[in-house]
């Protein structure tokens, strides 16, 4: 009765590679994660830095009648810190009652 019956062919290492596969799908997918992660937190970084900004300009203004002349005033005189590595603050200046151009560029990383 079982003449025609085979046994199933067992491939040799065949739960080592399905392991294998496995794990290195885990790792793939920690790597996506952290990065997508990373690059968010870059992101409200910047939209936190653009808002003290504006805010500090504004309140500049409010309290003296003027903008502020230099970054390194508000730097100064309104504390603001932000990482000097991580993005790149260009403050330009047009006169003394007009909205000063600011621009924040993020570094390469």
């Amino acid at each position: 009765m079982y003449r025609f019956q085979t046994s199933p062919q067992r491939i040799p290492g065949k739960k080592l590679w399905v392991s294998l596969l496995l794990f290195l799908f885990l790792i793939l997918l920690f790597t996506l994660g952290t990065s997508s992660l990373s690059e968010n937190t870059v992101r409200r970084q910047k939209e936190s830095l653009t808002q003290a900004l504006n805010r500090d300009i504004t309140y500049c203004y409010a309290t003296t009648g003027r903008y502020p002349e230099s970054l390194e005033a508000i730097k100064k005189d309104y504390g603001l810190i932000y990482d000097d590595s991580l993005f790149f603050v260009d403050y330009r200046t047009q006169g003394s009652n007009i909205y000063p151009e600011v621009t924040i560029i993020e570094r390469g990383r």
